[in-house]
């Protein structure tokens, strides 16, 4: 096997080789992989902080637009009635069932 620089990474090296060899090779590379981790893991805490944030936010504008979904299926359910009695009214008028015009 071909020597390589320090800190080189093979093409069949995976990261758990890599990660050991570099913990035992430089004591200070350790903290500084702490370091790293701990920042990727404070970022990835974050962005679920704000996902959850956001999903709470989208839930209850869901439960808001289905609420006014309701209310207005129960208007047009309403008015589709009262245009129903309106109809009904109009069409059920017989003309000979009428008062004569008051000039008579």
């Amino acid at each position: 096997m071909p020597r390589r620089k320090p800190g080189t990474v093979s093409r069949l090296e995976g990261p758990n080789e890599l990660n050991a060899r570099m913990t035992a090779t430089d004591p200070s590379t350790h903290s500084a992989r702490e370091q790293a981790l701990e920042a990727r893991l404070v970022e990835l805490e974050t962005r679920l902080s704000f996902q959850e944030h956001t999903i709470a936010e989208l839930s209850d504008a869901l439960a808001e637009a289905r609420m006014e979904g309701a209310r207005n299926t129960n208007l047009l359910r309403v008015l589709m009635e009262d245009l129903g009695k309106m109809r009904n009214a109009l069409n059920s008028s017989d003309p000979a069932s009428e008062p004569p015009p008051p000039h008579y």
